[in-house]
């Protein structure tokens, strides 16, 4: 089965992509997942990403593009995956849509798992990370044993930059003006479903299943 999951920082994608994983078992695919991998193997497609990486540069969709394309012709692949992160533009669905084409491989659904931006907010400057061991806390919906304190090293819990409220608000509204036009290309191909991320996860993957096996919102 070959999925594209979307959602928003916050919306619990990466909960339900593991889900998926478990019950499909397919490899999840993310974008910073393939640049590492790519960095790490060295391909010349990865030194040429970890070049632009290196210099604070965002990666040109030439190269993005050229490392998508070789993870998903991999082995692992060959029954299904999980793609998330990408695409994030509709030049990159376009692009993607003809490197399938080229593997034989056909998008079979692409579901969008949403919530509203106030609790999206709530989620994220929630979150705190162990400076020892990275464990992952949220202040509200999983708080440690002692505020500020990881309870697996006992190491000191922060917020990342990128989890405070200004930054937040810029992810999202940035998140949105990307995904409305793909939302409109993927419905037209009538391969779009949209999940409410407010429900509990449980109930999330089960919409999540129904929507793989063919009801589509």
């Amino acid at each position: 089965m070959y999925i594209l999951l979307m959602g928003p920082p916050g919306a619990g994608k990466g909960t339900q992509a593991a889900k998926l994983v478990d019950r499909f078992s397919i490899p999840h695919i993310s974008t910073g997942d393939m640049f590492r991998a790519a960095v790490k193997e060295g391909t010349p497609l990865g030194l040429k990403a970890k070049e632009f990486m290196d210099a604070g540069q965002l990666v040109p969709d030439s190269v993005t593009i050229g490392i998508v394309k070789e993870r998903l012709a991999k082995a692992d692949c060959q029954t299904g995956f999980i793609l998330d992160g990408f695409p994030r533009t509709l030049e990159q669905a376009a692009a993607l849509d003809s490197s399938l084409n080229e593997l034989g491989i056909e998008l079979e659904r692409v579901v969008n798992i949403t919530a509203p931006d106030d609790e999206l907010v709530r989620r994220i400057t929630g979150r705190r990370i162990c400076k020892g061991c990275s464990a992952t806390y949220h202040v509200v919906l999983n708080a440690p044993k002692v505020s500020g304190t990881c309870d697996k090293c006992g190491a000191e819990l922060y917020q990342r930059a990128d989890d405070q409220e200004a930054t937040v608000a810029k992810r999202l509204e940035v998140y949105q003006d990307q995904t409305e036009p793909l939302i409109t290309y993927y419905r037209d191909k009538g391969l779009y479903s949209e999940i409410n991320g407010l429900q509990p996860i449980d109930k999330v993957l089960d919409d999540v299943v129904n929507s793989l096996r063919g009801d589509r919102a």
